[in-house]
């Protein structure tokens, strides 16, 4: 066999194990709508709950009954504030954002990118078409309310055309209309300031380009718009 023919058994094993974790979350989610269906829950709060809470077990007898449970530690709270060490590595961390599946982004937007700005430079620095490629069979349920409530709450007006192929490409998605329509009401108020805010920022600047350059971009973007309002049901 030649050198440049052999197998990369770890990354092929790092592949199979993400499929399997992301494979995993599918089942389990679509397993606890159809509980929630059945039960007739009052409200979507009550639906979206459910959903979200898939992932939790039920504790056993022992953990009941008192027995000796683990001790939880954690390095960044059980010793007040963290080392520079600690601080630097969670920085890079959120820096090197750069998942290869969707088990990996969804992970990893729980895990370290907490707090709305984060977020949206992180969608920023991945940009649309590898959103596009990492949820090319679906987002995720809660997920999309979230990626556009990162994006309502700290669009700018530099950043319109890179929001506008993000919002494209998540439109692309697979099921994207079924987890549109599973949004909160407060997630689909954010969606809707979203576009009013993008609407807002397509006056062109009269400094910079020519105004003959500015308006061909402009139409460009403004043409795109109006397709994702018909997409995202706010037409």
């Amino acid at each position: 066999m030649k050198r440049n023919d052999v197998i990369n058994f770890k990354a092929l094993e790092n592949e199979l194990q993400a499929a399997l974790i992301a494979d995993e979350k599918y089942k389990r989610e679509n397993a606890a709508k159809l509980r929630a269906v059945e039960q007739k829950v009052a409200s979507y709060e009550e639906f979206r709950g459910i959903v979200l809470a898939s992932h939790l077990k039920p504790l056993e007898q022992k953990d009941k009954m008192g027995g000796k449970r683990p001790v939880l530690w954690n390095c960044h709270t059980s010793q007040g504030r963290p080392s520079q060490d600690e601080t630097t590595e969670l920085s890079l961390e959120k820096m090197l954002f750069q998942p290869e599946t969707s088990a990996e982004f969804y992970r990893d937007w729980r895990r370290h990118l907490r707090s709305g700005p984060e977020r949206y430079e992180a969608l920023l620095q991945l940009g649309g078409p590898k959103l596009s490629r990492l949820f090319q069979m679906d987002v995720g349920f809660g997920l999309l309310g979230e990626m556009l409530v990162a994006l309502a709450d700290h669009v700018r007006p530099a950043d319109r055309w890179a929001v506008l192929g993000i919002l494209h490409s998540l439109a692309s998605t697979g099921r994207f209309t079924l987890n549109l329509s599973l949004m909160s009401h407060a997630e689909r108020e954010s969606c809707r300031a979203l576009f009013q805010k993008l609407q807002a920022m397509g006056t062109p600047s009269p400094e910079g380009q020519g105004l003959g350059e500015q308006l061909g971009g402009l139409q460009e973007e403004e043409g795109l718009l109006q397709e994702l309002l018909m997409l995202y049901h706010l037409d």
